[in-house]
This record gives structure tokens, C-alpha cells and sequence, in this order.
């Protein structure tokens, strides 16, 4: 029996306002065929009171005792030989809470849990930020000019994005054919070409081990599921990032699983895409505008109308 506070039904996706564990517990083995998501980075972000908020934890090891429980059943519902994408960061350690000023290696240490539950390492991809932006928004001390001035050995180089892939071990059954290449690109290149040479180039820079064309900007507008009390807002995963995740790793009727569904821009990119979507929020605000957005695409909404 799955615990959920309310749900959204419907042919092309179920979402649930309930805890991630409580709901990914209660589906079946062997279930999805993908998985993507973006999990709370450590301790290094609170989004509620809520003890089962793996972000409300009181420091770094307690979210990776949490965050076992989960991994260990997206184990379970995992196809065999398919993919879970994990997006994530290096996260910066903060004198009055750690200690030191430094970095912690928060995809090392995601890919350790995953192997510890099963999976096999697959690929990593690192997702290029701009420095000038991450200092502005976080007034990080390694990031100022003033600090290069004063002393350069506490300077530190910008922090990008990871996408972390994770395979279950065993014989896809169900391969991702695709007949005629990729067709659709995502991203901030002109890619040219047709046919098979379009489909090179494209595969060209999804196959880069270095994503410098993902755009920044390219999120579903999470403003309207922001609480009145909430101090911070957290951007939302690029939609960029997520075409290519569901394009490369799953096929047209897959069961795409978003355990941190946030504003739903992993459910959204998968019903446009033929997909099926399943996805939980514990966060009600968060919830209700991922019903929303997708609502939206099963609608067919165009990003002119104020989705984006």
C-alpha cells in the first residue's frame, strides 16, 4: 500500500504527494525503465520541516543512511540493463557548519552507494556553469575577485553540474532501438546536416564526456511553487539535460521514474516525449505545480503560453 496525501492519474502518468521511499516501496519489481532525477544535495539544502525530507538532515551521513533506503528499492523496480540518471554537484563545505572551507565529493560518494546496492557504474557527465553566475547567487568567499587580491590559495575554480548514470546488471530485454538516429537536438549548438550526418552530430555532443551547450536557462518556472516561507529557491533541472537522459535511455511507452519529482520537469519531459511518468513530491507546493505542468503538456501547451 502506497502512502500519498493525493495523487494525479491518468493514461500517461501517476503522481503522488507522498514520501519517495514510502511510494517506490510500493511499486512493482521490474518496473521502470528509466530513471532520472535530482536528489537533495546532502545537508547542504532544508525545503521542509518534514523528518522524511532527506534534505532535513542533521549532517552529511544521515542523508546517505536515508538515501540507502531508496537506492536499495530503485534496485528492485529497475528493469535489468536499464539506466538511473542521477543529477548532482560537488558540495561545498561551510566553516560553521563542517569546519572548513572546501569541497565534498558528493558524486564519489553517490557512486559508491549505487555500486554498494547493485548497480554498475556507467558513464559520468560533467555540465558546465558559469563561474560568474554561481558567484553572484552564492557569494561563495573562492569565487570573489577580492579573495584572488588577498590571498589566491583560497580561490577554487567553479562548481559544475555531474549527470551520474547507473546500470542494473543483466540483458536489456526491451532494447532502445533507434532506427533512425536521433533526430531532435537539445541545447545551444547550430547543429547541421540531414539524416544519418545530422544524427552524428548530434550524438557527437551528447557522447562528450563535457556538456558546454546545455542551457542554463531552459527550466520549467518554478516561481508559482514557491511558500511564502521559503528562504531559498533552488533552480529547477535544465530541460536539456533531461531530453537527452530520456532520448538516449528509453523508448516510446517506458515507465520513466522521478523518486524527486520537485515541479515535475522530469514527468513533463517524458509524457512529451511518448513516455510514461511516475513521480513523488513530499514538498504540497512543489506537488501541485508539477500536476500542473503536466497538465499542461498532456494538453499540449506550447512554451508561448507561459510554461517556461
Amino acid at each position: 500500500m502506497v502512502k500519498v496525501l493525493d495523487q494525479y492519474v491518468t493514461d500517461n502518468c501517476a503522481l503522488y504527494h507522498g514520501d519517495c521511499c514510502d511510494v517506490v516501496a510500493g511499486l512493482s519489481d521490474e518496473s521502470a525503465g528509466l530513471s532520472v532525477f535530482s536528489p537533495p544535495f546532502a545537508d547542504l539544502y532544508c525545503y521542509t520541516d518534514d523528518d522524511r525530507d532527506m534534505g532535513n538532515c542533521k549532517d552529511y551521513d544521515e542523508f546517505f543512511e536515508h538515501f540507502r533506503f531508496l537506492v536499495e528499492n530503485l534496485y528492485r523496480v529497475m528493469q535489468a540493463g536499464r539506466i538511473c540518471a542521477v543529477h548532482c554537484i560537488d558540495i561545498p563545505a561551510m566553516k560553521e557548519r563542517d569546519g572548513y572551507i572546501g569541497l565534498k565529493d558528493f558524486p564519489a560518494d553517490i557512486t559508491k552507494l549505487f555500486q554498494e546496492c547493485g548497480f554498475i557504474y556507467h558513464s559520468k557527465t560533467c555540465i558546465w556553469k558559469d563561474p560568474l553566475t554561481e558567484a553572484t547567487r552564492t557569494k561563495a568567499i573562492g569565487l570573489m575577485h577580492k579573495q584572488l587580491c588577498k590571498d589566491s590559495t583560497m580561490c577554487r575554480m567553479g562548481l559544475p553540474d555531474y549527470l551520474l548514470a547507473f546500470r542494473k546488471p543483466g540483458e536489456n530485454q526491451n532494447p532502445v532501438d533507434n532506427q533512425d538516429g536521433l533526430t531532435e537536438y537539445h541545447g545551444s549548438l547550430e547543429i547541421g546536416g540531414k539524416g544519418i550526418k545530422r544524427s552524428h552530430n548530434i550524438w557527437r555532443a551528447y557522447a562528450s564526456p563535457v556538456w558546454m551547450d546545455i542551457r542554463q536557462t531552459n527550466t520549467l518556472n518554478g516561481r508559482a511553487a514557491r511558500d511564502p516561507e521559503d528562504k531559498k529557491h533552488i533552480c529547477p533541472l535544465q530541460l536539456d539535460v533531461i531530453e537527452r537522459v530520456v532520448a538516449l535511455w528509453s523508448k516510446p511507452d517506458d515507465v520513466v521514474l522521478t523518486p524527486f519529482l520537485g515541479i515535475g520537469s522530469e514527468a513533463y519531459v517524458a509524457v512529451k516525449n511518448g513516455r510514461k511518468a511516475i513521480g513523488s513530491e513530499l514538498k504540497e507546493s512543489y506537488y501541485k505545480q508539477a500536476v500542473r505542468n503536466v497538465k499542461k503538456v498532456e494538453n499540449g501547451v506550447s512554451k508561448q503560453t507561459g510554461l517556461f
